[in-house]
């Protein structure tokens, strides 16, 4: 019975975060979007994928991340791909030793500096994103 009592305390406490976090990323894609990309970009002008990253969760989400996509990788806790919440870290493999990362949001998209296109929100369901797919890292 005590199990039963807590859970649904847990799974507000959850959508609530959760909904906090999407809230922050949903203002961060408006201020940011179309930022272009820039290999060690790390502002407005033109930003990286990880640069963007740990700008986003530093300015948005409160918290700190390495600068680089492979040190962000180590960070957290590892998730399913079937479990991604918004604010989890997404990692693909886009080369031999080329990584990407990007913030998933909800119902399959997440937000990230694309190469192509630069600051954007995409689907991991995309047949690109998702050929690629490495990992996912929870921090929250």
């Amino acid at each position: 019975m005590a199990n039963q009592q807590r859970a649904p305390q847990q799974s507000a406490t959850d959508s609530g975060q959760r909904s906090s976090i999407l809230g922050a990323l949903e203002e961060a894609h408006r201020e940011w979007q179309g930022t272009p990309y820039i290999l060690g970009g790390s502002g407005i002008n033109g930003v990286d994928c990880s640069s963007f990253t740990q700008i986003i969760f530093r300015d948005y989400l409160g918290k700190t991340l390495p600068r680089n996509t492979r040190a962000q990788l180590q960070e957290g806790n590892s998730v399913r791909r079937n479990q991604i919440q918004p604010g989890d870290l997404i990692f693909f493999r886009t080369g031999r030793d080329l990584l990407h990362v990007g913030i998933a949001m909800e119902n399959g998209r997440f937000l990230h500096a694309s190469v192509s296109s630069g600051v954007m929100i995409s689907r991991l369901d995309q047949n690109y994103w998702a050929s690629r797919y490495l990992a996912t890292r929870r921090l929250f």
